[in-house]
């Protein structure tokens, strides 16, 4: 929810002509790892919070591919975008331990 938070905050100053560009795209991204985080668990069963899981992280890669191009495109301060794929990084190690648990569970 911080990370989403954070692209929200950074996205604001992004230019009003992005405003259906690169913005939508990174707020849709970032919005969409708690959300599928979330859905997933609500599910009930670990088979599909393992998917919901996988789709999280797929949203976190496209979250940095984003980022990193709305660095290149001068709309993000380097060290703005640096914090923010981080965070991202952290978000996926965390994802990452999720997944594994629930495989372990799911064959053991």
């Amino acid at each position: 929810m911080r990370l989403a938070a954070g692209v929200y905050d950074a996205t604001a100053s992004f230019p009003r002509a992005e405003v259906f560009g690169i913005t939508q795209q990174l707020r849709r991204a970032a919005a969409s790892v708690p959300s599928n985080i979330a859905e997933g668990r609500g599910h009930g069963s670990a088979r599909d919070y393992r998917r919901f899981l996988y789709n999280a992280r797929g949203s976190l890669f496209e979250l940095q591919t984003q980022l990193l191009l709305a660095k290149d495109l001068h709309y993000l301060a380097d060290s703005r975008c640096e914090g923010l794929v981080n965070a991202t990084e952290e978000v996926i190690r965390i994802v990452n331990g999720l997944i594994h648990y629930l495989e372990r569970a799911l064959t053991g």
